[in-house]
């Protein structure tokens, strides 16, 4: 099955500002459409020329679409967008590395606001 992906700059610039979680691979980011609660979750991948040559992107892409491909459902929300921003970690990073790392993002930017905060005690 095809994993349901953001086609345009515009979707890409919406998903800014949202809950971000980093790894050595790679930084996701994550936002959540209202206006479609109940459909799928859709990911967006960024590879810039840092990361290398067309070959070595292309290859990070496919990498990191196989990861997502390969994910549980439980870890996405209905009616979130992701965006995969590939780092120069990413090349030498192993399959099941990368998969933890997925993982571990996806739950850190999953949280509920609240409770991602850290709270000062008072003095």
């Amino acid at each position: 099955m095809a994993i349901p992906t953001l086609k345009t700059r515009a979707e890409f610039l919406r998903v800014r500002g949202g809950p971000r979680w980093s790894t050595p691979a790679f930084a996701l980011e994550a936002r959540s459409r209202p206006e479609a609660a109940h459909t799928a979750a859709r990911f967006g991948f960024t590879v810039s020329k840092k990361i290398g040559g067309a070959v070595v992107r292309n290859r990070v892409r496919r990498r990191l679409r196989a990861i997502v491909a390969a994910l549980d459902p439980a870890h996405l929300r209905q009616g979130y967008d992701y965006v995969l921003i590939a780092r120069p970690g990413v090349v030498d990073r192993s399959y099941c590395e990368l998969r933890s790392d997925l993982e571990q993002a996806l739950n850190r930017v999953n949280r509920p606001q609240a409770a991602a905060r850290r709270t000062r005690k008072p003095a």
